[in-house]
């Protein structure tokens, strides 16, 4: 066995002259121990709260979305669906087009976005799984149907049930003129509400879904979209399909895919997520100073011990790693028993959700706070708290030299 590290484990389990120097040693332990494990914890439960965003918003977008970069509307012809289609790995490709529109229920309006899209848009996306009323349709042989976000169906007071009051959705015609009065200025379909869905607040309170054909006949488009969206297989190489849709579609188009629809979002949980660890290590640095103490009074109680190693002949570099590998083991014990708290409690959290987001009657997605551990964050936290224990290591080791003076002074 390593001679330094044989002599600093003894050190760490021994008792010592002064019994607060185990009671020091002790808390150093557990204030790294419990560092660790709220690092472990607010990363997983970070990475949770993500995950669980992620999923509800490919709910509702697509793979890929391609886009024109100048202007909004666009020919279809002008992108070679057939040849994309034909790429490994794609399965559904639609059609879509968005549009402002003024939907009105009743004597209820609201300004909503409507979305026409294509037949294999309801074999793509996950909104059948996000419906809270009704059901995902939007076609039944020659009868079209609407799918409204829950936020416009709550603004508007939509009731599924009602067979006698359509939703009127009104859009401005082309060249519309408004001296012949609202109704010559506007084209005006109505439709009835199928189901209302529920993915996200922004998601939610914007968007209803309607079928292509209903939206191009409001909107008198023949072969006119402001999108395409594309489905792809799982497990398949999604950049891959982007790169050689890019080559097909050319340089008129953005071809994004799901980070790059949500960029800005995805951005700010990462910048949150590490906010929060770097308070967390900041807390770890403070925790670290019961280290340099424990250190530091166990070089003091030890002072006889390092004369006498110093007479049978160790070296002064060999003393400072017996110390060295003291401070280690303590960060090392706390990192590794933090981690496996963490983890446990982590695990628990996910099967039996004990830490609950509100009260029984509330209306989030998840009842209990989402937890999702990845080995990445348990790595990344070990050498972090292995790198501050080093650093906190290193002051009171590397004093020694005053100590060993002032042993040498005691006796001559």
């Amino acid at each position: 066995m390593n001679f330094p590290f044989y002599i600093a484990r003894r050190y760490l389990v021994s008792k010592k002259t002064h019994n607060i120097i185990n009671i020091i040693s002790g808390i150093s332990v557990a204030g790294v121990m419990i560092c660790t494990t709220a690092l472990i914890i607010v990363l997983s439960v970070f990475s949770g709260f993500e995950q669980l965003v992620i999923s509800l918003f490919n709910a509702f977008n697509p793979d890929l979305e391609i886009t024109l970069k100048e202007g909004k509307t666009f020919d279809s012809t002008l992108l070679p669906e057939n040849q994309m289609r034909k790429i490994p790995g794609v399965v559904y490709l639609a059609e879509v087009i968005e549009e402002n529109a003024l939907v009105k229920y009743k004597d209820k309006q609201y300004i909503a976005t409507i979305k026409g899209v294509g037949e294999d848009y309801a074999k793509m996306c996950g909104l059948d799984t996000m419906m809270s009323e009704g059901k995902f349709l939007l076609q039944e042989g020659d009868h079209d149907f609407a799918v409204l976000g829950y936020g416009v169906a709550y603004y508007l007071g939509a009731n599924l049930d009602d067979y006698a009051n359509p939703v009127s959705i009104y859009v401005p015609r082309r060249n519309a003129s408004f001296s012949g009065g609202f109704e010559n200025a506007f084209n005006n379909e109505v439709i009835f509400p199928s189901g209302f869905f529920s993915v996200q607040q922004d998601f939610d309170t914007k968007y209803v879904i309607l079928p292509l054909r209903f939206v191009k006949k409001l909107l008198e488009y023949d072969k006119q979209v402001t999108g395409l969206e594309i489905g792809i297989a799982k497990g398949s190489d999604a950049e891959r399909i982007q790169q050689q849709v890019t080559k097909l579609a050319g340089d008129k188009f953005y071809i994004k895919n799901r980070f790059q629809q949500q960029e800005l979002l995805y951005k700010i949980m990462k910048s949150e997520k590490w906010a929060i660890f770097l308070i967390l290590s900041f807390i770890l640095i403070i925790a670290t100073f019961n280290v340099i103490g424990s250190l530091s009074m166990l070089i003091l109680d030890k002072k006889r011990d390092i004369a006498v190693l110093q007479c049978l002949g160790a070296s002064q570099s060999k003393v400072k790693r017996i110390f060295l590998a003291e401070g280690l083991l303590i960060s090392f014990i706390g990192a590794v028993g933090g981690l496996i708290l963490g983890a446990v409690t982590c695990f628990l959290q996910q099967k039996y959700g004990f830490v609950q987001l509100g009260s029984a009657n509330s209306t989030f997605v998840v009842n209990a706070y989402p937890v999702h551990m990845q080995i990445q964050d348990f790595i990344f936290v070990f050498f972090t708290v292995m790198l501050i224990g080093s650093i906190a290591t290193w002051y009171p080791v590397f004093n020694i030299r005053k100590i060993e003076t002032h042993i040498l002074n005691q006796r001559y």
